[in-house]
């Protein structure tokens, strides 16, 4: 057998010791970064904390090293699990075209540490890592933030310019905000198709669902914020099973990897597409539910459908988790009671709410769709910057998906009269831009009411929003 045939029967196996993996990438996966040259060159290629269950930190470390490192933890020294070894994964179905796919390889170990709320300080690889604070005062939410290269839509954005996929200097921006807590809302990952042959602001790119197209949209522009506070990560339909869905469970979900829902195979998508939602506390009578809306469409769904029952579960549950909190926070990715631009449609130009959740919520809440103790849902997908309040009860509604991946277009600067994202719903007031930056949230003295201000790509201010009791005045009340 020939050497080139030898690696390719190699390729079909799914793990191998790491040593065996960095002899194969270049025969299987050529695009894939090398173990370094230099020995005392450092392996570790991220380190950082995400927020899990009820607020418990989980150290996340990924590695080229054979091993996972030892973690410091207040002074002693503790051994870290894996969570993922090296793989290259078989090529699965994705929602681009087999000819314009390839394997998932993945040279890396991901390792992880969960730490306890008594865990004072910790660090790796001679690291300090951020870990949470009791009561977060700042919190920054950023989302939709990788660099769009998809053949089927014909969009390759200038991954090699900062100022056209201007992740970096969000990341900057926010970092210099000094957060205690990063909210992102999903969709890390945009790098699916290669960038064509002559297109020099993509030229060299990585591409496909590998660490190589994760490092480069994620890990390496991030690493200034994820070095800076603990994230929560929020799960967005890039990060579905079909997409970049085995990334997500090897590098970002906070609960246990577990065989079956790994997105690795499809026949058990209908498991590694969806997860409970789970509750952090963030102190005074307040917490973020965490919702994976991943899989989610657009249009309402019929109570047969398996996905109406598995959402109405993990929706009763999510309510369940909120009972007896005075101020909710719904996190996840497809904005309920927000709008999306269609610049195609006359005359109103937008898309309303997402009614797939909605025939969900409904049901369950009416026309409100959540309890009274719910009081805004945080939200990306939509490529801008989003606050929709209402003069009926139901809660806020902000979007924060201008994190960096090329922006829609902006929303009508008036919106037509009687326009609502979903049935009984009035609009109190609508603030947005399509400009790239981040949101904050900071806690207000009394602890029911809080500051929202929007930020663009070097921090400087859009607008500054005061929220209690659900509903939220802007100062602009407009913006370009």
């Amino acid at each position: 057998m020939s050497g080139s045939a030898a690696s390719r029967h190699l390729c079909r196996w799914r793990t191998w010791s790491a040593s065996a993996v960095v002899t194969l990438l270049a025969a299987c996966a050529p695009s894939v970064s090398m173990l370094p040259a230099d020995s005392n060159a450092d392996p570790i290629r991220a380190a950082f904390v995400v927020l899990g269950e009820n607020g418990v930190p989980v150290v996340r470390v990924i590695t080229v090293a054979s091993t996972c490192p030892a973690l410091d933890v207040d002074g002693a020294s503790q051994s870290m699990n894996v969570r993922a070894a090296p793989v290259i994964e078989a090529l699965r179905p994705t929602v681009s075209a087999p000819a314009l796919s390839k394997a998932s390889a993945f040279p890396v170990l991901t390792c992880e540490l969960r730490l306890t709320a008594a865990t004072n300080r910790a660090a790796v690889g001679g690291r300090a890592l951020p870990l949470p604070k009791r009561s977060p005062q700042r919190i920054v939410v950023i989302g939709d933030s990788g660099c769009r290269l998809k053949a089927s839509d014909n969009v390759y954005q200038t991954c090699n310019d900062s100022n056209a996929w201007p992740f970096a200097q969000v990341i900057a921006a926010a970092a210099a905000a000094k957060p205690d807590l990063v909210i992102h809302v999903g969709d890390y990952h945009y790098r699916e198709t290669a960038c064509p042959s002559g297109n020099s602001g993509c030229a060299g790119s990585p591409w496909g669902y590998g660490w190589d197209a994760w490092d480069a949209d994620l890990f390496t522009p991030a690493r200034p914020l994820l070095a800076a506070a603990p994230w929560i990560m929020v799960r967005g339909n890039h990060e579905s099973c079909n997409r970049a869905g085995q990334g997500w469970w090897r590098f970002l979900d906070p609960r246990p990897l577990v065989l079956g829902r790994d997105c690795n195979d499809v026949v058990n998508d209908s498991i590694g597409d969806f997860s409970d939602p789970y509750a952090i506390p963030f102190g005074a009578d307040a917490q973020f539910i965490v919702f994976d809306s991943s899989k989610v469409g657009v249009a309402p769904l019929a109570i047969t459908d398996l996905m109406y029952k598995i959402y109405m579960t993990q929706v009763r549950l999510a309510f369940e988790q909120g009972a007896g909190v005075a101020h909710n926070f719904f996190v996840n990715h497809h904005p309920i009671l927000g709008f999306a631009p269609n610049p195609g449609q006359s005359p109103t130009g937008l898309y309303p709410g997402n009614g797939s959740l909605q025939s969900v919520l409904a049901p369950v809440s009416g026309e409100r769709l959540f309890p009274s103790n719910f009081e805004a849902l945080i939200s990306g997908h939509v490529h801008l910057f989003e606050i929709v309040s209402y003069s009926t009860p139901q809660p806020t509604q902000l979007v924060s998906g201008n994190g960096g991946a090329r922006a829609d277009v902006a929303l009508p600067r008036e919106l037509p009269k009687g326009v609502t994202p979903s049935p009984g719903a009035l609009i109190g007031s609508i603030v947005s831009t399509n400009q790239s930056g981040f949101m904050t949230i900071e806690r207000g003295i009394d602890n029911s009411a809080w500051r929202i201000d929007a930020r663009d790509r070097k921090g400087q201010l859009f607008t500054t929003c005061a929220l209690r009791e659900a509903k939220t005045r802007c100062v602009p009340e407009t913006l370009q």
